[in-house]
């Protein structure tokens, strides 16, 4: 099996003629995704950007075999394809679901758990832009603490709930990998993504994913902005292999977070005493975050396999 990596990746195209918005960092990590995977590929998308983007008659974006599933059920059509090339005895393709975040978070939760129960060999990308931006650019699970939505009020900064750590509830289910990337590192994305396609078994990413309209963003900012919410400790590079955890990328200190913050105007409104409010929940992530690393590191888990 070919090593994924910039330099490897072909000049084939197979996410092509979409019509999502410039700059949407979701289109960008599914064409870097499918470059890389090729062309054996079975992709499932539920309603959402993707699929409202993708699947218009009679042109499709996909240059691979590609469904739309309901809003709620990703994890469950992704178990039935993989369950059924399985006894079709086929190895050479991968099944790869593409949802967002309320159909990870929320909506879709539930069904992706059962799919890590299942333990089916499976992909499953959540590409975070942070809210339900297809409908409205409503708040999700996943929506962080200060970011203004259709539906949650601002001044609210210090009692907001806190944005879903998807990669550990992936990993409480046991499977073999789970991981986070970002738009702003693209080599390291292309290094989890070459990791979750070897394991045998269901593999979780967690990738972050700007959205200019629903961010007030410039549209060329989704390098930028995936480097910069790393640097400021809001988005931390992990990943769960087999019981082992690694944090790939530690600041010795966090950029002011008005570096990453203050390019975005759903976090316009917010003072002084909310920026600590923010930075207080981060460190607190943080904590818990080394922590988990040192539980799993005293675990001693024997040396994984492929």
């Amino acid at each position: 099996m070919k090593k994924i990596s910039i330099k490897t990746l072909p000049d084939e195209e197979f996410f092509v003629g979409h019509k999502g918005c410039s700059g949407c960092g979701g289109t960008l990590i599914l064409r870097w995704t499918l470059k890389a995977l090729g062309d054996r590929c079975y992709v499932v998308v539920p309603a959402g950007c993707m699929s409202a983007i993708s699947f218009i008659y009679p042109q499709m974006a996909f240059g691979v075999n590609a469904m739309i599933a309901p809003f709620a059920a990703t994890g469950a059509v992704l178990s039935g394809i993989a369950a059924t090339i399985r006894a079709r005895g086929i190895r050479d393709v991968h099944v790869v679901g593409f949802a967002g975040d309320g159909a990870t978070a929320d909506i879709g939760l539930q069904s992706l758990s059962g799919a890590l129960d299942r333990r089916e060999r499976i992909l499953y990308i959540c590409y975070d832009n942070e809210a339900y931006m297809n409908t409205g650019v409503q708040r999700s699970g996943a929506t962080p603490r200060g970011a203004r939505t259709t539906t949650s009020p601002s001044g609210q900064v210090r009692f907001a709930a806190a944005k879903k750590d998807l990669v550990r509830i992936a990993a409480a289910h046991g499977i073999p990998y789970a991981a986070s990337a970002t738009t702003g590192h693209p080599a390291d994305f292309l290094r989890k993504l070459d990791r979750a396609r070897q394991v045998d078994g269901p593999a979780f990413l967690h990738v972050f994913a700007p959205c200019p309209p629903g961010w007030g963003c410039a549209t060329d900012a989704a390098a930028d902005l995936g480097r910069s919410v790393v640097e400021t400790g809001l988005w931390p590079l992990v990943e769960w292999d087999h019981g082992e955890v690694r944090i790939n990328r530690e600041p010795r200190s966090f950029a002011p977070l008005a570096d990453y913050l203050g390019a975005q105007a759903r976090f316009r409104a917010l003072g002084e005493e909310d920026l600590a409010a923010i930075a207080a929940a981060r460190d607190h992530h943080w904590q818990a975050l080394r922590a988990w690393a040192r539980e799993c590191a005293a675990a001693a888990p024997a040396a994984h396999p492929a």
